[in-house]
């Protein structure tokens, strides 16, 4: 956006936008792991962000200012705010891809060690046996029991094998688990 025909504010809030991204950040000189998997989800995110969501929000935009007073327009106003949105998360997508490298877990050949793309079921103190994986930063979900591998825990696991007890720092203090099972095929 041309900085030329607007007020100082809004080019400052236009500013504000375009330093949000929309994911977490690496931490300094950290490479941007991604599994195969990972990779491909977000490369279907790019491609249906690119090439239907945006489309839509477009038509409606277009819709929407066609109809006169764009002030109190609800549809216009709301339909720029998710362009916006939109675009923002794709500058963020295309970035951590261009420096993404995939690392395949396939292709591990130490398999008694936990590394990137292992699953890793473990005991805590509590006597509770979850299983993760460790995924890159921007595929971490920890819903699907998939944790980033800058994450406290996948740092305590790393190079960890089968019987290790590793100590993990965690918001209620430090926690011994230990390693039960790693895997490269899944759970």
């Amino acid at each position: 956006m041309s900085k030329a025909f607007v007020n100082e504010d809004a080019a400052a809030e236009v500013e504000a936008e375009d330093d949000v991204d929309n994911g977490p950040a690496l931490p300094a000189g950290a490479r941007n792991l991604l599994t195969p998997e990972g990779h491909a989800r977000l490369q279907a995110e790019l491609k249906h962000l690119r090439h239907v969501e945006r489309p839509k929000v477009v038509d409606i935009v277009s819709w929407a200012a066609s109809n006169g007073d764009r002030s109190e327009n609800g549809d216009y106003i709301y339909g720029k705010k998710r362009l916006r949105e939109i675009d923002r998360r794709l500058r963020y997508l295309m970035k951590r891809l261009d420096i993404a490298e995939v690392v395949d877990p396939a292709r591990q050949t130490n398999r008694d060690q936990v590394f990137f793309g292992a699953w890793v079921t473990f005991e805590n103190a509590r006597g509770e046996t979850p299983t993760v994986r460790i995924v890159g930063v921007d595929e971490a979900r920890l819903e699907e029991g998939e944790i980033s591998w800058v994450s406290p825990m996948a740092r305590a696991l790393m190079k960890a094998e089968e019987g290790d007890v590793v100590s993990v720092r965690t918001p209620q203090g430090l926690d011994e688990v230990e390693v039960v099972r790693i895997s490269y095929e899944g759970p």
